[in-house]
């Protein structure tokens, strides 16, 4: 018995000592001088520290710090000289902002800020070398990772921006894995009524979406696309005869 209380203590003491590293992490996120180190950290974290998302939206200074190491990566995105090491330490702030994408209490403050805004440059890049494909899918993760919830309020949010041609265009040139998950985030606004009513709304809108899944072999999104397009279609009247 007495070995387990000893037990139960030491888990509790690392717990605490983990948490006051998290703590710390976050609180050299606001110097530029520890700011690489603890993104990098706090990267690793972000699947172990279930409350992650509103410590960092709600500590001072952090997602303006995260916000300003994207900012940073704008001039080497064109003309196109994104490094390796910039690559990997941007896709570190992404992966935080994914953090609070995914939450649930910090989601729609996300949304409110309109932060994804931040990150379309990187899905505008074309350059096929391996630290734009990693930018590009990182930027990806954090859109899908708000589709994925099934909101309504990510679904209005993002038909006000261009994520649609955005998507469609990595999905006829970006990598396999890019292609995925664009392919995923129009699966998830098409299965929505809004979204779909919006892809319905023009023919060019409507033709270009429904082209590309054929042309680029996306057999997920071909279905999606025709059951509830042959479904509204049947709802139309019969032409007069």
């Amino acid at each position: 018995m007495l070995a387990t209380g000893a037990a139960v203590t030491n888990v509790t003491a690392l717990a605490q000592v983990d948490r006051e590293k998290i703590y710390q992490w976050i609180n050299e996120l606001s110097s530029p001088e520890t700011r690489e180190n603890a993104l990098l950290e706090l990267s690793k974290k972000r699947e172990s520290v279930p409350d992650l998302a509103p410590m960092l939206w709600h500590s001072c200074g952090t997602i303006a710090a995260l916000l300003q190491e994207i900012v940073n990566i704008y001039p080497s995105i064109n003309p196109p000289t994104l490094t390796a090491h910039q690559s990997n330490r941007v896709c570190n702030a992404l992966a935080l902002l994914q953090c609070v994408a995914s939450h649930p209490e910090t989601r729609s403050a996300f949304l409110a800020a309109h932060i994804p805004l931040f990150l379309y440059p990187f899905l505008h890049t074309v350059s096929k070398t391996r630290p734009f494909e990693y930018l590009r899918l990182t930027s990806l993760g954090v859109i899908g990772a708000l589709v994925k919830t099934d909101e309504q309020e990510v679904i209005n949010f993002l038909l006000t921006t261009e994520i649609i041609p955005l998507c469609l265009r990595i999905m006829e040139s970006g990598s396999e894995l890019s292609k995925t998950v664009a392919t995923f985030i129009l699966q998830k606004i098409l299965l929505d009524d809004t979204g779909l009513a919006y892809i319905c709304q023009t023919y060019e809108r409507f033709s270009h979406v429904a082209m590309i899944p054929w042309q680029n072999g996306a057999p997920a999104l071909q279905r999606t696309i025709s059951s509830p397009v042959e479904a509204r279609c049947s709802l139309l009247p019969s032409p007069l005869r």
